[in-house]
C-alpha cells in the first residue's frame, strides 16, 4: 500500500471525491466552538447499555434524531432545551449533537446554532425544535422547527427550517429562509397558524420527500427540490389532526411505514406519549394500520409499537430508527422517569432523555423488543465492529486481503479511507453461515461494488455509474447466472458517498443503496439463491477500476430476527359472581354507585347511560362512578361498548368506558372518546403529585362504532404496585394491546364503569366481565 498527503482545500462548498484533507489538520467545529481533534471510533464489538443513553452528557435530550456519520460515528441531534438540571432555562443547548461509537455511550460535541448562525428569520427568543439529520449529495442536511419567526407579523407562526454542514458536527449554515413557511389556520386570526412541527425527510425515487405537521393541522408529505431547499407540488395529507406528531418514516420490505407519536408529549408523571404506525406502499398513502384502518380516518388508525410497561419509564416517543452493522434495526427515542419527571422541581421543563432498544419486525409490523417495551437494567448493545469492520483510519487492518494497489487518502467528512488504483477488492476470510457486508463508497466513474463468497457461490451486488444501475447476481461455476438489476434515478452522483449493502441469508440475497443507511434506499434488490450459500467464506468491497473510495467497511454475520412477540398474560377463566350481562331490569348484586346516576338504566340486556355533562379529572370529581371489586390477584375486566360519537365533526369530550378506581383523585380510565374530529381510545391516568394533581393518557387501538375495552391487572412481584394495562378490539377477537399505568401499592382497587365528558351521547354496555 502506497499512503499519499492529500491537499487541503480552505472553501467546501460540496465535498467530492476530490476534496481531500489531511486527517492531521481535521477538526470537528461546531457552532459554539471546535471540539477535539478527529479521532477514529474504537472498535466495539457489541457494547452492553442501560437506558437512559444520553446520561452521560444530557439529563433531558428531547426528540432525537441519528445518523452514521461518513467518519465511522454515530450522531444524535435533539431539541433545544437544558442540557443539565440546574442550568440556566434562558440559554438552552441550541440543538445539541452528541455522538458515538457503539450506539451505548455517548458524549456532548456541541450545538449546531450558536448566536453567530441562527436562522436570520428566526424572532428573537424563538425555539428550535425537533431536529432531523439527512446525508444527501455529498453534504448533511439538518431540518428543524422554528417556533416564531420574522415572516409574517403574527406570533406563533412556526415553520421548518434547514441548515447544511460538511460534518455532522458543522460548521451550520442556513439555507436563508423557511423550507416550508407558516400556514394561517382557517380563523383568520393573526395567531392562529396550522403547527409546521417535527419535520422528517427520506428517499424515494431518487427525490426528497419532506414528512411535516402534528396535531393542529395534521401530518403531510411533499417532494422537496433537489437542493432540499424549497417544496415543489402540492402536499398530501397522511395523518389525522389532533391524534399525531412526530412522523417518521422507512421502509421495510416493499412497504413504507410512518411512525408517528401520539398523545400528549409533556405531562410529568402521567405523560401518556407513545409511539404508532401506519404502512402503505406509496410514500404519499394512504397509510393503514394493522387492522386495515388508515391513519386519516376520524377513528383514527394506528398500531402500537411503543408503549410503557410499567417500570420507571412513562411517556415514550418521538423516535428516530437506525440500523446496526448486523442488520439490525433500533430505536432511538425519548422518555421520562416518573420518579423524576421535570428538569428542574416539580413543574417547567419535561426532562426527557435519550433511550435506545431493539426494534423487531414481527409478522409484518414494527414492535420494540418483541413487544416488551422500554428498557431499564443491562441490555445487550447493537452491533456495531469486530472483527470485520474498519473504518480505514489506521490503514488497511492486516486481517483484510487486499488484492490489487489501493491507497490511504484522508478527508475532513470521511477521515481516513482508502482509494482503489486499478481493479482491485479487499475481502475478509470466514464470516459465517450469513453474512451482511457493507460499506460507505464513491466512485469517478468506474463500476463498484460488494461480493460474498458463499459455498461454490460468489454474490456481488455492482453499481455501475456509466450503466446507470444497480445489479444482484449469483456466479456458480457452471451454472447460468441468476441476476437481477434496477435503474439508478435520474441524478444520481457516484462521486457523493453513499452507503451499499449486501446479505446473504436463509437462501436469499438482498443488495441496497442509500444515502445513509436511514431506511429509505435509492435502490434495493433481492435474489432468490441457487444451491448452498450456507457457509460465507469471505466478503468485502470490490473495484472494477481505479478512483474507487472505499470506507466503513464491515462483514458480520446477519443478526437472527425475533420472529415471535413476547407473552403477554391475560387471565381469561370467567368468574361469573364477579360479571354482569345486564339481562334483568336492574344492576345484578355487588355493584356501588359514587354519586348514583339515575339516568343510567338496565333493560333487554344492556346498560343505558347518557353521556354526564361531567368529568373526573382535576377537581370538578361530579360524574359518576359504577363500581365493583374484581378480588385479589391478576384479572382482566373487560366490556363491550357501543356509543353514537359519529365521526369527523368536534365533540369535546364525550366518552364511555372502563375504569380501575382507588378514589376521585387516583385512578386510570379506559374510554372510547371524541378528542375534537376524532374518536380515539385514550387511556387516561390521574394521580396526586406535588400538593396538587396530575393527569395524561396514552392512545391504545383504533375504535368502532363497537368497540371491546379490556383491563388487565397484576401485582409488580418487586414492589407492589398495581400494573393496569389497556387491550382494545373492534370486533371482540384481535385485541391491540396498549400501555400501562400504576396504582399505589397496598391501594383498594375497585373497577367499572363509567360515561361522562359532556352530554349529547349514549353509552350501551352489552356486559361487564371479570377473567383470573
Amino acid at each position: 500500500m502506497t499512503a499519499v498527503l492529500p491537499w487541503t482545500e480552505t472553501a467546501m462548498k460540496r465535498l467530492t471525491r476530490a476534496t481531500a484533507v489531511p486527517a492531521a489538520a481535521l477538526t470537528l467545529l461546531v457552532a459554539g466552538g471546535a471540539s477535539p481533534a478527529f479521532a477514529a471510533p474504537p472498535r466495539v464489538e457489541r457494547a452492553t447499555y442501560a437506558n437512559p443513553v444520553s446520561k452521560a452528557f444530557a439529563d433531558t435530550f428531547a426528540d432525537p434524531s441519528v445518523i452514521r456519520g461518513k467518519d465511522g460515528w454515530w450522531y444524535a441531534f435533539g431539541t433545544s432545551d437544558p442540557l443539565r438540571e440546574g442550568d440556566d432555562v434562558t440559554r438552552p443547548a441550541q440543538v445539541p449533537i452528541a455522538r458515538s461509537h457503539d450506539l451505548a455511550t455517548w458524549s456532548y460535541v456541541g450545538d449546531a446554532f450558536s448566536s453567530s448562525n441562527r436562522p436570520t428569520w428566526a424572532a428573537d427568543g424563538a425555539a428550535l425544535w425537533a431536529p432531523d439529520i439527512r446525508y444527501v449529495d455529498g453534504q448533511y442536511r439538518l431540518y428543524y422547527v422554528v417556533t416564531q419567526t420574522t415572516v409574517t407579523a403574527g406570533p406563533n407562526d412556526n415553520a421548518v427550517g434547514m441548515a447544511t454542514a460538511p460534518t455532522p458536527a458543522g460548521p451550520w449554515t442556513d439555507s436563508g429562509s423557511p423550507v416550508v413557511a407558516p400556514r394561517p389556520g382557517t380563523s383568520g386570526k393573526a395567531d392562529d397558524f396550522l403547527w409546521t412541527y417535527d419535520p422528517s425527510v427520506v428517499t424515494e425515487g431518487g427525490r426528497q420527500q419532506l414528512f411535516y405537521g402534528s396535531y393542529y393541522g395534521g401530518i403531510f408529505v411533499q417532494e422537496l427540490a433537489a437542493d432540499g431547499r424549497t417544496t415543489v407540488g402540492r402536499p398530501t395529507q397522511v395523518a389525522i389532526d389532533n391524534k399525531f406528531e412526530g412522523a417518521y418514516a422507512v421502509k421495510h420490505d416493499g412497504w413504507w411505514y410512518l411512525f408517528a407519536s401520539t398523545a400528549n408529549c409533556c405531562a410529568g408523571p402521567t405523560t401518556g406519549y407513545s409511539v404508532q404506525v401506519g404502512r402503505s406502499k406509496k410514500i404519499t398513502g394512504p397509510y393503514v394500520d394493522a387492522q386495515g384502518v388508515p391513519l386519516t380516518a376520524s377513528r383514527a388508525g394506528g398500531t402500537p409499537v411503543l408503549n410503557q410497561n410499567g417500570n420507571r419509564w412513562v411517556g415514550a416517543g418521538h423516535n428516530a430508527v437506525t440500523t446496526d452493522l448486523a442488520g439490525r434495526d433500533w430505536i432511538v427515542y425519548h422518555a421520562i422517569d416518573r420518579g423524576d419527571p421535570y428538569l428542574n422541581g416539580t413543574e417547567g421543563i419535561n426532562e426527557r432523555p435519550m433511550l435506545v432498544d431493539r426494534l423487531d419486525w414481527v409478522k409484518g409490523w414494527p414492535v420494540v423488543r418483541a413487544g416488551k417495551g422500554p428498557s431499564t437494567g443491562e441490555q445487550q448493545g447493537p452491533a456495531t465492529g469486530g472483527r470485520f469492520a474498519t473504518t480505514f483510519d489506521s490503514g488497511v487492518p492486516a486481517r483484510w486481503r487486499e488484492d490489487g494497489a489501493w491507497t490511504e487518502r484522508s478527508e475532513q467528512q470521511a477521515g481516513g479511507f482508502v482509494s482503489s488504483a486499478g481493479a482491485g477488492s479487499l475481502l475478509s476470510s470466514k464470516v459465517g453461515t450469513s453474512a451482511r457486508v457493507e460499506a460507505d463508497l464513491r466512485s469517478g466513474g468506474a463500476a463498484y461494488g460488494l461480493s460474498l463468497r458463499a459455498g461454490s457461490s460468489t454474490v456481488r451486488a455492482q453499481v455501475d455509474p456509466t450503466a446507470g444501475t444497480l445489479r444482484l447476481t449469483q456466479q456458480r461455476p457452471g451454472h447460468k447466472d441468476p441476476t437481477t438489476d434496477v435503474d439508478l434515478p435520474d441524478g444520481f452522483s457516484a462521486d457523493a458517498w453513499h452507503s451499499v449493502v449486501l446479505q446473504v441469508r436463509d437462501g436469499e440475497a438482498t443488495a441496497s443503496l442509500t444515502n445513509a443507511r436511514l431506511g429509505d434506499p435509492v435502490a434495493n434488490l433481492d435474489l432468490d439463491l441457487r444451491g448452498s450459500t450456507r457457509t460465507v467464506e469471505q466478503a468485502g468491497a470490490v473495484a472494477q477500476g481505479a478512483g474507487v473510495d472505499v470506507d466503513n467497511l464491515s462483514a458480520l454475520p446477519v443478526a437472527k430476527p425475533v420472529s415471535r412477540l413476547a407473552p403477554t398474560p391475560v387471565p381469561d377463566r370467567l368468574d361469573k359472581k364477579a360479571s354482569d350481562t345486564f339481562s334483568g331490569s336492574s344492576l345484578g348484586s355487588g355493584w356501588s354507585w359514587v354519586r348514583k346516576d339515575a339516568a343510567a338504566t338496565v333493560d333487554d340486556g344492556v346498560l343505558r347511560w347518557p353521556t354526564e355533562a361531567a368529568d373526573l379529572t382535576g377537581t370538578s370529581n361530579s360524574a359518576g362512578v359504577l363500581l365493583r371489586s374484581p378480588g385479589s390477584g391478576d384479572w382482566t375486566a373487560e366490556t363491550k361498548l357501543t356509543i353514537d360519537l359519529g365521526t369527523d365533526d368536534v365533540r369535546n369530550y364525550q366518552q364511555a368506558g372502563l375504569v380501575a378506581y382507588v378514589d376521585d383523585d387516583q385512578f386510570v380510565r379506559l374510554s372510547h372518546v371524541a378528542i375534537f374530529d376524532t374518536r380515539q381510545t385514550e387511556f387516561g391516568h390521574e394521580t396526586p403529585y406535588a400538593g396538587g394533581l396530575s393527569y395524561g393518557g396514552t392512545i391504545v387501538g383504533p375504535p368502532a362504532a363497537t368497540t371491546w375495552l379490556r383491563i388487565t391487572h397484576r401485582l409488580d412481584p418487586e414492589n407492589g404496585e398495581h400494573e393496569l394495562r389497556a387491550w382494545t378490539s373492534r370486533d371482540g377477537r384481535t385485541w391491540v394491546k396498549g400501555g400501562v399505568w400504576t396504582l399505589p401499592a397496598g391501594a383498594d382497587v375497585k373497577v367499572g364503569l363509567v360515561s361522562h365528558g359532556g352530554a349529547g351521547a349514549t353509552a350501551k354496555f352489552s356486559y361487564f366481565r371479570v377473567y383470573r
